[in-house]
């Protein structure tokens, strides 16, 4: 019998296979996952039962993922992972502007998905104004004192100079900001960064820390990021 107090993913994907692979991975991380593959049952599905979650493709028969996000967000505010496999910033800021909440390039790469699921469902726990019917778009950047980071096209800027990041490096920078100020564990951020639990011994977590905390050295403030040893880490905000 399924467990009802897990979160509810409802996967609205044509291909077989990857719907599949979806539910199959994210079951594995104690998730109730659905799966549909017509884009018009789709919607009604979302409205009438209210998913955690909705991870909708772009491509679909029926109406397409676009539409679907257009129809169904003026009675749904849950967020919406939108899968695309066209790799065009206009199709990705079009979702975005329609009401989805973040997107993932195809081939979708497991462990990514389930850190932008965690994050997504993360954001609502914390954002508590959402309500079914009074849905405001989230807002597309984090500002951290100095320190800005674009939802949207995935832009960081500190003191409004642009930062280059690594995908890796801007996963781990937005997992930080989340819980800015307090002090995320390692084994926390391995688990959303890589989808397992921390060993003791893997130090790519570390490394990826270091070469993120050199790209934000400021002036006077060169510990953006801090090292609560035995803990894990710890995002600051630096004013100029």
């Amino acid at each position: 019998m399924p467990n009802i107090y897990k979160d509810r993913i409802l996967v609205v994907e044509d291909d077989a296979d990857l719907a599949l692979l979806v539910r199959d991975y994210l079951e594995k991380y104690d998730f109730n996952v659905d799966i549909i593959s017509n884009g018009q049952q789709a919607a009604h599905l979302i409205v009438n039962t209210q998913p955690s979650l909705v991870i909708l493709d772009v491509m679909l028969p029926g109406i397409n993922g676009m539409d679907v996000c257009r129809e169904v967000r003026a009675h749904y505010s849950g967020p919406i992972l939108m899968l695309t496999a066209l790799d065009d910033d206009m199709d990705q800021m079009l979702g975005l502007e329609l009401g989805a909440d973040d997107y993932i390039i195809k081939p979708v790469q497991p462990r990514l998905l389930l850190t932008r699921v965690r994050t997504l469902l993360r954001r609502v726990r914390v954002d508590d104004t959402r309500s079914l019917g009074q849905y405001t778009q989230p807002p597309q950047t984090l500002r951290i004192g100095v320190l800005d980071i674009n939802m949207a096209n995935r832009c960081v800027l500190l003191a409004g100079k642009p930062i280059d990041l690594t995908s890796a490096e801007y996963e781990l920078l937005l997992l930080l900001a989340q819980d800015v100020g307090q002090v995320v564990e390692r084994n926390t951020i391995v688990q959303e960064l890589r989808g397992f639990d921390y060993d003791g011994l893997d130090r790519s977590i570390d490394r990826r820390i270091s070469r993120l905390r050199n790209k934000l050295t400021l002036g006077d403030h060169p510990n953006i990021i801090k090292t609560v040893h035995g803990k894990g880490y710890q995002l600051c905000t630096v004013e100029a």
